[in-house]
């Protein structure tokens, strides 16, 4: 059985920044607190937090004098609210969504609505929300939304979604609100890493006869990354760790294909590709 690996996979430029920017903290200031996970990943946040940087879901709970803001960013109040308590901020925000936290508040200090397109649940959209002080809404499909406050909308979306589906949700929001609307501006704030792994796992399936996404469920991007795998109509396996992979996934193939998230580390997958090498693979 042969094992090949996407062009592009795992740790994107924020993600590995963000990372990068922890473990820096810990070497040279010593111990701080992750307001929420730093990445989506299970192992790295263990890693870290073997290491000093504990999770914690308040600013409340921080009790080492250094809290760091995740790679999905935070709301302006997030912000006022560390500088008030005396805090010292690491902030490891990604730049991408840096730029769509910018357009948010500016597209609604212009006297916009801004409709983002993502999962309201999901850190970084909780945070561009805050960044349009209530002048904003989220939403996955344009049904969601039961109307508009006003004439002028503008759209921007979650990082992590394909421009594809970002391009889809515009083109549906005006043929709804069109007739009601006067002004418009859509901003496509999607990462183009993310699009870059989506690109990367529907070439390798030309060459494979199955697909290993490793990746943790709750990262947003892996799971997309597995949905556009099982897009391509291959056998699509999403798995967390090596430990999880079943020799009998792979009865009677020769080739097997290997993608990760962009929040999963290298080390993780080196682990994956070993374990199929154990299994029968050649590398």
């Amino acid at each position: 059985m042969m094992v090949k690996l996407a062009e592009v996979y795992g740790f994107c430029p924020g993600v590995r920044r963000a990372v990068e920017i922890v473990e820096r903290h810990l070497r040279e200031s010593g111990p701080l607190a992750t307001l929420g996970a730093i990445v989506h990943n299970a192992q790295v946040v263990e890693e870290l937090a073997r290491r000093g940087a504990r999770v914690v879901e308040s600013l409340a709970e921080v009790g080492e004098g250094a809290v760091a803001i995740t790679a999905h960013g935070a709301g302006p109040e997030v912000f006022a609210e560390i500088q008030a308590r005396g805090l010292v901020l690491v902030d490891t925000t990604c730049p991408i969504v840096r730029r769509a936290q910018d357009a948010a508040r500016s597209l609604a200090e212009a006297g916009f609505f801004v409709l983002i397109h993502g999962e309201e649940s999901h850190p970084e959209v909780r945070g561009l929300l805050a960044w349009t002080q209530g002048r904003g809404r989220a939403a996955l499909r344009v049904e969601e939304v039961p109307d508009l406050p006003g004439d002028h909308l503008a759209l921007i979306s979650q990082t992590t979604k394909s421009r594809e589906e970002f391009w889809a949700f515009v083109s549906a929001a005006m043929a709804r609100f069109s007739p009601k609307l006067r002004k418009v501006r859509a901003l496509d704030t999607t990462c183009p890493e993310t699009g870059r792994r989506y690109r990367a796992v529907r070439a390798l399936a030309q060459e494979v006869e199955a697909l290993l996404v490793v990746g943790s469920r709750n990262s947003a991007n892996t799971r997309k990354l597995a949905e556009v795998a099982r897009g391509t109509g291959l056998p699509t396996f999403h798995i967390e760790r090596a430990e999880e992979i079943q020799l009998a996934w792979f009865s009677g193939l020769t080739r097997v294909g290997v993608t990760a998230g962009a929040s999963t580390p290298d080390d993780l997958v080196a682990e994956v590709v070993r374990r199929l090498e154990e299994l029968g693979g050649v590398g």
